[in-house]
């Protein structure tokens, strides 16, 4: 069995540029948690994490959002909302910035409180409170979240917690 070590670092090993010199972060502050999988910032773009995809918390009916939870969806967005609300984060993008909705896609970061630097997609992947979900050329970490995924399965974390 393969595992990988969590995506942690010391928070000052934070990288600013990508490899052609090109801006492939940026800092912000959480303003919102909207679900298990997207934030708000407190500029008001919106962040959907890259990878990954939890449980839904709202569904559309007709043309406004209603409350109608799938299973752990709350339970993704609390962990979700543990980690972020109210924190600065880094996001780091990969080869596509924005979705069709013009949100941004990134991998989240946030810093713990011994300094190190935890990257917030692999975190609900490794509890069990989201599946891989693979859209390229967006691609740069999928192999890892597909073996977290499969350990969160294997050990019934989260999703695969139930009967």
């Amino acid at each position: 069995m393969v595992s990988w070590a969590p995506v942690c670092r010391a928070a000052s090993s934070w990288r600013e540029e990508g490899v052609d010199g090109s801006a492939s972060a940026d800092h912000a502050a959480v303003r919102r948690v909207i679900d298990g999988d997207t934030i708000e910032l407190s500029d008001g773009r919106l962040v959907r994490y890259l990878g990954i995809d939890t449980p839904e918390v709202r569904r559309r009916s007709g043309d406004r959002w209603v409350e109608d939870p799938e299973p752990f969806g709350r339970a993704a967005a609390d962990t979700n909302r543990a980690l972020v609300e109210g924190r600065r984060v880094r996001l780091e993008y990969d080869v596509q910035r924005t979705d069709r909705f013009g949100r941004l896609l990134a991998y989240v970061y946030v810093t713990l409180p011994d300094g190190v630097e935890l990257m917030v997609n692999e975190r609900l992947v490794a509890d069990g409170m989201a599946q891989p979900l693979t859209i390229p050329p967006n691609v740069r970490y999928a192999e890892r979240f597909r073996v977290l995924a499969a350990e969160a399965r294997r050990d019934k974390r989260g999703l695969w917690s139930g009967p």
